[in-house]
């Protein structure tokens, strides 16, 4: 049964030093409340792979804050204090990637491949030590596929089967993580019974999904409010 009754039945197996993959963009479309379960369950030394890091109080964040997560591999982490206080300190390992090498990195690990060639980074610290070769007169880096021990991810709309309809921007990193994961984990706003969904509106087949679990209230903050004077 893919339905889950509560958050810590949903995130059962998820032990320390585990990889984990968090699907959102800055604080749109992340899994709120499996993101505060991690952080009630105590996991730690964890490797997270997500866009970016939250902010100080929301979003990854909190296990941030709480010392439980030992690497990021990120494309952005501009918006977090303590995210760049752990790294100057060395308390936080860091790996850099560019935001569409990091989309397809994840891509290509969810589609079984092992790697592939990209000029971005080329001649840049994000190239050392990496394989480089030259197609057609331009010198292209090798980067590595993705892939998790769980992928955590938000859905607007599912159903019992776990196909998942994203809203809007919130399809971000969400779907190509959902394939990503040895365990996907998807975290729904509303659940429906199977045959309620448009097949060709489903995003992420439920083939890729192996547990699934409703929530009904989301804070849905803003990451930086601009207003006029």
């Amino acid at each position: 049964m893919k339905v889950q009754s509560s958050i810590q039945q949903a995130l059962e197996g998820i032990t320390d030093g585990m990889t984990i993959m968090v699907g959102g963009f800055g604080l749109v479309g992340i899994p709120e409340h499996l993101i505060l379960g991690l952080y009630e369950k105590g996991v730690k030394d964890l490797t997270v792979i997500s866009n970016n890091c939250g902010v100080d109080d929301w979003g990854l964040g909190i296990l941030l804050q709480n010392r439980q997560i030992k690497k990021m591999i990120s494309s952005y982490v501009g918006e977090n204090k303590e995210f760049e206080r752990q790294f100057l300190s060395g308390e936080l390992e860091v790996e850099l990637v560019p935001q569409g090498t990091l989309a397809e990195r994840v891509r290509a690990g969810g589609a079984g491949i092992p790697a592939f060639y990209t000029p971005a980074g080329v001649g840049t610290v994000i190239a050392e030590n990496k394989e480089t070769r030259t197609f057609n007169g331009k010198e292209y880096v090798l980067e590595t596929g993705l892939r998790a021990d769980f992928a955590l991810v938000k859905a607007f709309r599912g159903d019992t089967y776990g196909n998942l309809i994203y809203n809007k921007t919130a399809r971000n990193f969400n779907p190509i993580m959902a394939t990503a994961g040895a365990i996907t984990i998807a975290e729904v706003e509303e659940l429906v019974e199977v045959g309620s969904l448009d097949p060709d509106s489903v995003h992420t087949p439920s083939v890729y999904v192996q547990r699934i679990i409703q929530r009904d209230h989301y804070e849905k903050r803003i990451e930086k409010r601009t207003v006029k004077k």
